[in-house]
């Protein structure tokens, strides 16, 4: 965004862990802001009846589930929040072992793609829900707290991305950027607990066949989870540079350990009007 003005709407961008999310919800507890979580709106928005066709599959394996459901006796839906977006994650999946809760890669790769469409939808919706947030609500400021592939689905070498033109038309652009302690700490996070997630597709593809090369291992035998943690230790160094890219490029950046002191909407404001200053 050209010519920041303190109260302007500002996005915040990085890797999870980094404080997106607390930033965002400071400054809506705490300042009035309108919060928009990307990830939010790609679950109720964009892929609700995707997620929720796949429960009701493997509610149609249970006799009873499947009685009830083909009588309209119950429903199933999905219930997204800001804080657990579980619904989601469960539908992308992981590829590998049927035994082990994992689903065929080709299907694996079609759900990515589904998340990917969604995710640009959901971060071009931005200047509809600044409108939204202001005219409906009467929020007069705004932050969007987006996805953490948000690398993954723009190009900061293009002029013309359509996701990053219509975000830094809209926002400040705020990377807060992650330290090797972060990164550190992001790994050990998610192998205590993988849990699915979106990735550029080249990257996939490229991570999937080393594994296989590596252990030996057919596709169907593939455990899951040690997948998942494989190929995410390799996805923190693929998305640092793209981050670096956006944020030299399209906006600005805070280190995360600068924005780790912010504890007040003040703090965070003065924060993103020093690094605007300096771009």
């Amino acid at each position: 965004m050209k010519n920041y003005k303190r109260g302007d709407p500002i996005a915040l961008l990085g890797m999870s862990g980094v404080g997106k999310t607390r930033i965002s919800a400071m400054m809506r507890r705490d300042a009035g802001w309108f919060h928009y979580s990307v990830d939010y709106r790609i679950g109720t928005r964009y892929m609700d009846e995707a997620i929720e066709d796949n429960f009701k599959r493997h509610a149609m394996k249970a006799p009873l589930l499947r009685e009830l459901l083909l009588t309209d006796s119950i429903y199933i839906s999905s219930n997204i929040t800001f804080d657990n977006l579980a619904p989601l994650s469960t539908y992308l999946g992981k590829p590998g072992d049927p035994a082990k809760g994992g689903i065929p890669f080709d299907e694996y790769i079609r759900r990515q793609r589904e998340h990917r469409e969604a995710e640009i939808r959901a971060m071009r919706d931005t200047p509809l829900f600044v409108e939204k947030a202001r005219e409906i609500y009467g929020y007069e400021h705004f932050i969007c707290d987006t996805s953490g592939s948000v690398c993954e689905v723009a190009d900061p070498g293009d002029k013309n991305d359509p996701v990053l033109s219509v975000l830094s038309d809209t926002c400040l652009i705020v990377y807060i950027e992650g330290d090797k302690t972060h990164a550190e700490a992001l790994k050990a996070r998610f192998d205590r607990a993988p849990k699915p997630m979106y990735y550029n597709e080249d990257f996939l593809r490229g991570v999937w066949a080393d594994y296989l090369a590596e252990t030996g291992l057919t596709e169907d035998k593939v455990d899951p989870d040690a997948f998942i943690r494989w190929g995410f230790a390799r996805l923190i160094d693929w998305r640092a540079p793209r981050y670096k890219a956006i944020a030299d490029k399209w906006g600005v950046t805070i280190p995360a350990r600068t924005i780790e002191k912010a504890q007040t909407p003040d703090d965070f404001l003065a924060l993103a009007g020093q690094a605007a200053a300096k771009s």
